[in-house]
This record gives C-alpha cells, sequence and structure tokens, in this order.
C-alpha cells in the first residue's frame, strides 16, 4: 500500500534510503532478512569447514567435496536474503561479474563430478580450491577497486 501511495504521490525510487528499497524488495522484514542472512551464512561456513575436515578421514574425499560445495552454495545463497534472489542473479551475471560466475558455477559442477562420478581425488581437491579462488574473485568484484588492488599487490609481488 505504501509504495502505491508513493507512486501516486509521483515519489520516485531514487528518493528512498537504502533500507527501504531493500524492504521493498522482499515481503520480509529487514530483521527477519538479516538474521536468515547469518544463520545461512554461518551455515555455509560450518559445512565447509566440515568438509575441509572429513579429508582427513580415510576415504573422506567425496563427504569432503559435497560438504565444502554444499558451503559454499549455501554462503553464495545467503545474499539472496540480502537483496532478494533476482535481483542476486542479475548482479551475477553483470559484465563484471559474468566470467567469475560462471567459473564458480563450473567449479562447483566439476568438484562434485570429479569426486562422486570420476573418482578422481587430486582432481576434487584442484577443483576446490579453484571454488575458493573463484569465490574469493566473485566476492571482491562487490568492493569498489578491490580486484585493481588485488592484481596490484600479486604483479607488485611477482616483480
Amino acid at each position: 500500500m505504501e509504495k502505491l501511495r508513493r507512486v501516486l504521490s509521483g515519489q520516485d525510487d531514487e528518493e528512498q534510503g537504502l533500507t527501504a528499497q531493500v524492504l521493498d524488495a522482499s515481503s520480509l522484514s529487514f530483521n527477519t532478512r538479516l538474521k536468515w542472512f547469518a544463520i545461512c551464512f554461518v551455515c555455509g561456513v560450518f559445512f565447509s569447514i566440515l568438509g575441509t575436515g572429513l579429508l582427513w578421514l580415510p576415504g573422506g574425499i567425496k563427504l569432503f567435496a559435497v560438504f565444502y560445495t554444499l558451503g559454499n552454495l549455501a554462503a553464495l545463497a545467503s545474499t539472496c536474503f540480502l537483496m532478494g534472489p533476482v535481483k542476486q542473479l542479475k548482479k551475477m551475471f553483470e559484465a563484471t561479474r559474468l566470467l567469475a560466475t560462471i567459473v564458480m558455477l563450473l567449479c562447483f559442477v566439476f568438484t562434485l563430478c570429479a569426486a562422486l562420478w570420476w573418482h578422481k581425488k587430486g582432481l576434487a581437491v584442484l577443483f576446490c580450491i579453484l571454488q575458493f579462488l573463484s569465490m574469493t574473485w566473485y566476492s571482491l568484484s562487490y568492493i569498489p577497486y578491490a580486484r585493481d588492488a588485488v592484481i596490484k599487490c600479486c604483479s607488485s609481488l611477482l616483480s
């Protein structure tokens, strides 16, 4: 009803504050969205750490791959609670993040394939490392100039 009132009164969305825009994106309250973001993110971190611990068990490569990938997916999905799933998907496939998103999603799939179907332990671990790197690169795309700073840091270390 409030949104209809704003449209009829001629107020633009740009005039709204950030909190109001976030609240309009979903029917969940801001506190609920924040709580579920935290729950989902903490579960993601927990699953990733659990998966890493399971790696050291005999035959734990399958559990490692599944839990590590599940943890990364949960951490990625946690941001859907903050901005909404549609906006999240739109941002994921913007030109600045497209390559990082594709590599990240392919690493998720290839990690599970290497561990569960191909039975290649080394390849599964390699794809998990690539998963970590691609998730980091993807996450850095949300911080202004973070990718540029990382590139400059790495290039100065290599030269």
